[in-house]
């Protein structure tokens, strides 16, 4: 028991022998769920203006970082073992410039109907974007530093809804 007189959570992905199984969600209503997770990659700022301009090595950077960002979300049950395959309806991911970082805050938002939720999939798009950036990017520089990968919100679920503190979302157009 904690110190409000509660029951501490359990691991849902542990059986009662401590052994790793697939949760079963067969019994579950299948609920609008969403999740929005962030990232950042740092980087000079000589490499922030040159991607800026457009003047990157391998060509669209953010476009490309966006497409990863996108086709992972989609593919996240194949990378994690005991997450369930999903049948997403939406995944949107936004790549913004920051000069206070300097460099890019990637959002990924996705959106499911389904008997279990996509924070992982939101976690993974905004992830795989930021890698797929340092990739295109690493020619320009090596150093950059990808960061704060973090669940921000989600909605849905027995859990109920979720909202990081102090979250600043990337602004959707």
């Amino acid at each position: 028991m904690n110190n409000n007189s509660q029951p501490a959570p359990t691991l849902s992905h542990l059986d009662t022998q401590g052994q790793a199984h697939m949760v079963d969600v067969a019994a579950k209503p299948a609920t609008l769920r969403e999740a929005v997770a962030v990232a950042g990659i740092k980087m000079r700022p000589e490499t922030l203006a040159i991607l800026e301009a457009g003047n990157a090595p391998k060509g669209d950077v953010l476009g490309t970082a966006r497409l990863a960002g996108i086709m992972a979300a989609k593919q996240t049950a194949h990378l994690i073992p005991l997450c369930h395959p999903l049948p997403i309806q939406q995944v949107e991911v936004v790549i913004q410039p920051d000069p206070d970082l300097p460099g890019y805050r990637i959002e990924a938002r996705v959106r499911v109907k389904a008997e279990t939720g996509v924070e992982m999939e939101a976690l993974t798009a905004a992830t795989i974007a930021a890698l797929t950036l340092y990739d295109m990017a690493k020619a320009l520089e090596k150093s950059m530093e990808i960061q704060s990968v973090r669940l921000l919100s989600k909605t849905g679920g027995q859990s109920g809804d979720y909202q990081a503190e102090a979250a600043e979302p990337v602004h959707h157009s």
